[in-house]
């Protein structure tokens, strides 16, 4: 029995595993395989255990891999774009400023030690993903509650599902995370992401997906994609054959500045992306041309086989009616042997002629089919059956006949019947001494 790594995969499980190796960046397909099997082939859960491991939560099945990274977020020739925050202005501004710095550090180095403690205390909820779909609907369904519905279209799916669209479309990824404490997150939501003309720039050109941080799921991706302030955008494409991270904007970003920064972004990597759009194509071509050579190939090897079964039919039949010849050829020598057989018989069995001058005897020329003639001499004592035992053991007497008198033309009953089981002698049947009787081939009757 072949090992498992041995076994031939169906076309479905050859396509996750190929997705499963694009979305993760693994390069051993062993481990990709096994990893989806451990999850029976659920690609989105192997992702998502995948994800948890990077976070640095143990898998269920395997320890650590040496590359958890689902995209590739260290790309060097990345693009990042961070908007600082404005400096204050004038001398009040400078005076608020410097009054509320101590009391502003203090409250976040506060914050920072007790988030810290409290990770020894009760372990990060947001640490495992049970309902990634449902973080992101309630991250949609909370957004338009507090920003309505004016916003460009979030990708209602996983991350992991929105990666694998993206990939599948060769388009453009824009993935929002969404900071619910951070002071300029309220500000971008309503006046960058919600602004129309973002909006419709979204819609058109990439899809969008987003999640908030407070929500496992959204805090799994941050993890990831390791932000460092927010509001925090990053765009991601297929590049030289894996997801990565090809932009990255942080801060709070003006509509027109999203705008342009994005088109830069695009146009920038527009070469990556035509390169793999072009590739796939041939890949794509390069299949419909092996499938097409396949069909003929199938088509080919069909008509061969259709030939060879109908040659092997025509041997086979002409095998039988070879067969059924000679059988029948046997048959006739067979039946040749017995009639033969048969004929000798009565010739022992016949009695003796009897003299010319026996007064009970009968001298009868008998007229075959073949315009031969016999002669014989019988008594009239006995029966017309002799007659016809006497003919039937001639080789030049049809196998079949019947005896008929000239005139008045009659048919003799040589031979025993349901009503007559004796045949008349010859005196009987009324012939005279000298009598010319005529053979009749019944054998085509």
């Amino acid at each position: 029995m072949a090992a498992p790594e041995e076994q031939e995969l169906s076309q479905a499980q050859t396509e996750k595993l190929l997705q499963f190796q694009d979305l993760t960046g693994l390069e051993s397909m062993d481990q990709c395989r096994r990893t989806l099997e451990q999850h029976n082939w659920n690609i989105e859960a192997a992702v998502q255990d995948r994800l948890n491991e990077q976070e640095g939560v143990p898998s269920v099945f395997n320890p650590p891999p040496a590359r958890p990274l689902q995209v590739n977020t260290t790309d060097h020739r990345v693009y990042s774009y961070i908007v600082s925050r404005p400096q204050p202005r004038g001398l009040l501004g400078w005076s608020y400023y410097l009054i509320m710095l101590p009391f502003r550090f203090t409250y976040y180095t506060l914050l920072d030690i007790f988030r810290f403690a409290l990770r020894f205390i009760r372990p990060d909820p947001r640490g495992r993903v049970t309902d990634p779909v449902g973080d992101v609907m309630s991250f949609i369904h909370s957004f338009e509650e507090k920003y309505g519905r004016s916003h460009p279209v979030f990708y209602q799916g996983t991350y992991s599902q929105a990666l694998n669209d993206a990939k599948r479309e060769l388009r453009y990824l824009l993935v929002y995370l969404h900071g619910d404490d951070h002071q300029d997150t309220d500000e971008f939501c309503r006046t960058t992401l919600c602004s129309e003309e973002v909006l419709t720039f979204i819609n058109t050109r990439m899809l969008f997906w987003a999640c908030s941080t407070s929500r496992p799921e959204g805090y799994r991706v941050s993890q990831a994609l390791r932000e460092n302030t927010y509001p925090f955008l990053a765009m991601i494409m297929l590049k030289d054959r894996k997801m990565t991270v090809v932009g990255r904007l942080e801060g709070l970003i003006q509509p027109e500045d999203l705008i342009n920064q994005l088109t830069f972004i695009m146009e920038a990597n527009q070469t990556y992306l035509m390169s793999e759009r072009l590739e796939r194509e041939e890949r794509n071509q390069t299949q419909v041309l092996r499938q097409q050579q396949d069909e003929a190939y199938l088509a080919s090897l069909r008509a061969d086989q259709e030939k060879d079964r109908k040659k092997r039919e025509e041997q086979e039949q002409k095998r039988q009616e070879e067969e059924k010849a000679r059988q029948s050829i046997l048959a006739e020598e067979r039946r040749l042997r017995t009639l033969e057989e048969e004929k000798e018989r009565k010739s022992e069995c016949l009695p003796p002629e009897p003299p010319l001058d026996d007064p009970d005897g009968v001298k009868i020329v008998f007229k075959l089919p073949n315009d031969t003639r016999v002669e014989r001499r019988f008594l009239f004592s006995q029966s017309l059956t002799v007659i016809h035992d006497f003919l039937f053991s001639l080789k030049e007497t049809p196998e079949k006949f019947q005896i008929v008198t000239n005139f008045p033309r009659r048919v003799l009953p040589c031979l025993p019947t349901v009503e007559q089981p004796n045949p008349p002698t010859l005196m009987e049947a009324g012939l005279s001494r000298s009598e010319v009787l005529f053979v009749q081939d019944l054998t085509d009757d």
